[in-house]
């Protein structure tokens, strides 16, 4: 391997490390669940999720799996829980 390929590779292996470097800032993708297939984004800090339950509760297991998969890599705005009082449908 070139010298200068191995400074590379060892700087990308501490970058891979440093999960703080890191901002997501647009994501598309497919979540294959349990019961169905379901497309889940996040543009500007906003999840949006096909499944039933993010319609009603603005959150989901797929975002709950996301965020622990992503973890410091979302902005703070992407982090919500299932659990926040923004999460609460008004009735």
């Amino acid at each position: 391997m070139h010298s200068s390929l191995i400074g590379k590779v060892e700087k990308a292996n501490r970058y891979a490390r440093e999960l703080d470097r890191i901002t997501v800032d647009r994501l598309s993708l497919t979540f294959r669940g349990d019961n169905d297939v379901h497309r889940v984004s996040l543009d500007a800090g906003q999840w949006h999720c096909t499944c039933h339950y993010f319609e009603s509760w603005s959150s989901c297991v797929h975002l709950l799996a996301l965020q622990k998969i992503l973890g410091v890599m979302l902005p703070e705005e992407a982090q919500v829980s299932i659990f926040s009082p923004a999460a609460v449908p008004s009735t």
